[in-house]
């Protein structure tokens, strides 16, 4: 792993990495413990729709993907506050609709040539250096918001009527854990893909959620986590020619899987 640093879509891949793992580490945690990974692979597959949207108008494609998903993303806060007895059905259908849609608008532009696999699976290898400034600049957005409202989404994520009653801005705070999901899916894109992201998402803060016990320390295990599958991931990749960001994907559901199957024989040994 050494010797490839010394190109430099590897150093922008691992600097690429770094970032998108503390960020999956901070708000995956949020959306682990509040519930909502239903809701955070709407929005990620729901971003589809703004590929297609950036090659029509001719737009960076982060713009469009930036516009798209946070769009989606408050759609989906305000149908879920409304009516949370048939939210899963709506963002099912945003879900379905946005990557819909970014298909028929690829199709309609005439003479496209772009990789759909790199979009939908990720290609880490392939991030420039001016989409490092731009991810740099959305990682620190999102890090200063859960610092400042940290004590106010410890409240939400736990106990959402009590928190009300105690004069949280709960659904201020629905609505801006949403866009900072979307923020997160423009930066990992690029690392994993569109159809891997709810995994970075989920794996990492599941693990450590069983062996943490405060929200901030879970934050921290789930990015360190992130961070031990991406360079984990990026190595094998190079070294046996895989795909990045399935392969990262891969090393943290091993990781996963060895985890439940510890779980199980804790409960098999104590049960005896």
């Amino acid at each position: 792993m050494i010797e490839a640093l010394q190109f430099e879509f590897m150093r922008n891949a691992l600097i690429a990495g770094i970032m998108a793992s503390i960020i999956c580490g901070i708000i995956g945690t949020l959306v682990v413990v509040n519930r909502i990974v239903f809701l955070a692979g709407g929005i990620a597959h729901a971003a589809y729709g703004g590929i297609g949207l950036a090659f029509i108008l001719e737009i960076p494609y982060l713009v469009g993907i930036f516009g798209f998903s946070l769009l989606a993303a408050f759609i989906m806060a305000g149908v879920t506050l409304k009516s949370k007895d048939r939210s899963d059905t709506f963002i099912g259908v945003i879900w379905a609709v946005g990557m819909a849609l970014g298909v028929l608008l690829l199709d309609i532009k005439e003479g496209y040539n772009i990789d759909l696999m790199s979009y939908l699976f990720g290609s880490i290898l392939t991030v420039p250096r001016n989409e490092l400034w731009a991810m740099f600049l959305l990682a620190i957005c999102i890090f200063a918001a859960v610092i400042y409202f940290y004590y106010d989404l410890l409240a939400m994520s736990y106990d959402n009527e009590f928190a009300k009653l105690r004069g949280v801005p709960v659904n201020f705070l629905h609505f801006m854990l949403n866009g900072m999901i979307a923020l997160s899916v423009v930066m990992v894109i690029r690392m994993v893909g569109l159809i891997l992201i709810i995994a970075l998402l989920t794996i990492p803060p599941y693990i450590a959620e069983k062996y943490t016990g405060s929200l901030s320390t879970m934050m921290v295990v789930s990015a360190l986590l992130s961070l031990l599958f991406t360079i984990s991931g990026l190595w094998l990749s190079y070294s046996i020619n895989l795909t990045s960001g399935a392969t990262i994907i891969m090393v943290a559901a091993a990781v996963f899987f060895v985890s439940r199957i510890v779980d199980w024989i804790q409960i098999i040994v104590n049960t005896k």
